[in-house]
């Protein structure tokens, strides 16, 4: 094993989880790494744990740097299990380690451990301090970004924001940070891998991230690298990212519709072709998904990526498609804003998959395009016709839309 040091005397002690496809429903499919990073100071000090299944690969790059019995310090930003699940494996190799996290933390994890009653727990709120040496540790509380119990912890005299789960992605990578990733793989990728972490688990949360980051930014707070508990460590462009989750946060989107959709006897399939080309016949950048042949956390993240998007399904006892229902169901728990959609499906006796859908979207707050359009099995040039139309109107209102937002 290697252990990286990401400052002086700042190593990278966690693990990568390569085959982590999974992570609580939403798709992983480039793996993850779960990031803790200990401080050799004249107080040894732990930041984190990583998952139960993981914790072994995380002690054995602690012990090439010190015996775990010498940790005086664990600071908890984050509980959930991901980041806490081997934490009583640590406090049993560190018996005389103190515990820092916020009051909600600690009340979190006496529920989760039943040894945790035994723990020499210190609740701390933001502002607070903790002197380990040569350097001050100061922790910012961010309560529901993403659970109640979170904070950042902010190192001054290395200028390192140590994050937890905020400006992560899920990447099982070799590369520790940005440029290497970037050097290494590319870019768009690592972009990519961004939007696609926000979309699925900080959406909802948009306005507490605004007014947080704002907040971290009136602080003055110096920062030239920003470690989360998740993927790359930003070193190259740590104002990049802080600046993409403030415009996400705002609202940010391409001026493209996606559309997605399942189908029973491709009809409504065959609708999407004709609707995809009236879009592009107005300019309009256009993207397709099958949600039967696509994770559904893909689906969540290029359904934010885009302005608009049209949400297509046959008629399946008067309403949509399991399928179509269990984006929906997802997508309403992110509570989207800021986009505009439409409907389109296929019937056979009888409607109601398009109707449910408006009345969904617009139950959810986005900007609804009605009444959609419904095909009677989809035969003929006339059917053709009214899709691409159809198309075309909703490139149309889309443009119109996008114009409210600075993006």
């Amino acid at each position: 094993m290697i252990n990286v040091q990401i400052k002086p005397d700042i190593y990278w002690v966690g693990a990568v989880d390569w085959p982590m496809r999974d992570f609580h429903g939403y798709v992983t499919p480039r793996g993850s790494t779960y990031n803790n990073y200990l401080i050799m100071d004249e107080q040894v000090t732990l930041l984190d744990a990583v998952r139960r299944e993981n914790i072994a690969e995380s002690m054995e790059r602690i012990s090439r740097l010190t015996d775990l019995g010498e940790i005086k310090n664990i600071i908890v930003n984050h509980i959930e299990l991901d980041h806490s699940g081997g934490l009583d494996v640590i406090v049993n190799n560190a018996p005389h380690a103190t515990i820092y996290c916020t009051g909600k933390g600690r009340k979190g994890l006496l529920r989760m451990f039943k040894e945790a009653e035994g723990w020499n727990f210190k609740t701390v709120k933001s502002g607070d301090t903790l002197g380990i040496g040569k350097r001050t540790l100061t922790f910012l509380e961010t309560p529901m970004i993403h659970w109640p119990d979170s904070m950042m912890t902010y190192i001054a005299q290395d200028k390192l924001l140590i994050s937890q789960d905020a400006f992560g992605q899920h990447l099982a990578t070799s590369e520790r940070f940005d440029d290497e990733f970037i050097k290494c793989e590319n870019w768009a990728e690592l972009k990519d891998s961004v939007w696609e972490y926000y979309a699925n688990i900080l959406m909802p949360l948009g306005a507490l991230i605004k007014r947080k980051i704002e907040e971290l930014q009136a602080l003055g707070l110096p920062i030239d690298m920003i470690a989360p508990d998740h993927g790359v460590i930003w070193r190259k462009d740590p104002e990049w990212i802080m600046q993409e989750y403030l415009d996400m946060a705002n609202g940010k989107a391409e001026e493209r519709v996606v559309i997605i959709y399942d189908t029973m006897w491709h009809s409504t399939e065959n609708m999407t072709h004709a609707i995809s080309e009236g879009l592009q016949a107005e300019g309009m950048d256009t993207r397709v998904l099958k949600l039967r042949s696509t994770p559904t956390s893909v689906a969540i993240k290029e359904f934010w990526q885009a302005r608009g998007c049209l949400i297509g399904s046959p008629t399946i006892n008067n309403t949509i498609m399991p399928a179509v229902g269990e984006f929906m169901v997802y997508l309403e728990g992110l509570r989207p804003k800021n986009r505009i959609t439409g409907a389109f499906g296929s019937y056979g006796w009888g409607g109601g998959a398009v109707k449910k859908l408006n009345e969904w979207t617009t139950k959810m707050g986005l900007k609804t395009v009605e009444p959609g359009l419904q095909s009677n099995y989809h035969r003929g040039k006339e059917d053709e016709e009214a899709c691409f139309e159809f198309g075309r109107d909703f490139a149309l209102k889309l443009r119109e839309y996008h114009k409210q937002f600075p993006f």
